[in-house]
């Protein structure tokens, strides 16, 4: 494949990490930090719809946030209810559709209400498609296609699984692949996100914390993007 300049991203995936952080720094419980970075998630909705992307998928809630203290995990449940029935409106004004992957079944009852409610409301509208990963880790999503693929198939049927049949049961089976992966905080992982899909994308790195990442850290990002040559394998 030859060299090409991507000068926009259709997709851009977020690991949104610095919330506990960014609370403890300043004395403040963990919720706090998530309130805020509620906040932030706006401010980049709006810079996504603004700029005429494509895709936003975040990194909401791994599996392994299921170990974190319960009084942590419901606040997250309850936040996420109240953000969803908070931005209901705009949503539809701003032509948003709202979408999430993971091990949904997991989610408490009320919580998976309101995200299915959501999906359904919005599920009309072509403007930017707002991806929330919910009790998601990669590992389990690759293990869930394997599973998905051979329980459709025939007693007998020995036909070799290829990318195309596999990626057809992803969890992102109807997106495209993101572009543009963006981590807050400073780390240097992927932390199980997205394995499969972020085989080519380009990855940005800011120490900001989450809550403290503002539009123009976004739009920086985007810019850095649309400066890097993407070969995807070529030379």
């Amino acid at each position: 494949m030859s060299t090409s300049k991507t000068k926009f991203p259709r997709h851009v995936a977020v690991i949104m990490d610095g919330n506990g952080r960014w609370a403890r720094e300043r004395g403040l419980p963990r919720l706090s930090g998530h309130r805020e970075g509620a906040k932030t998630v706006q401010r980049i909705i709006d810079a996504c719809v603004q700029t005429g992307i494509q895709f936003l998928t975040l990194y909401a809630f791994s599996r392994e946030n299921w170990k974190r203290p319960q009084l942590e995990i419901s606040g997250l449940m309850r936040l996420l209810v109240q953000f969803l029935g908070d931005r209901h409106e705009e949503m539809m004004v701003k032509n948003i559709r709202f979408r999430a992957i993971g091990r949904l079944s997991d989610l408490p009852e009320k919580t998976l209400a309101a995200v299915r409610r959501a999906e359904s409301e919005t599920a009309g509208n072509t403007g930017l498609t707002l991806v929330l990963a919910l009790s998601y880790g990669g590992r389990t999503e690759i293990v869930d296609a394997v599973n998905s693929l051979l329980a459709e198939r025939k007693p007998g049927d020995n036909t070799p699984v290829t990318e195309e049949s596999l990626r057809a049961h992803l969890y992102t089976a109807d997106f495209p692949d993101p572009d543009l992966l963006i981590r807050t905080s400073g780390e240097m992982r992927i932390s199980n996100f997205l394995l499969w899909q972020i085989s080519y994308a380009e990855i940005f790195v800011t120490k900001k914390l989450w809550p403290d990442f503002s539009t123009q850290d976004f739009l920086d990002a985007v810019s850095d993007f649309g400066q890097r040559e993407r070969r995807f394998g070529g030379i």
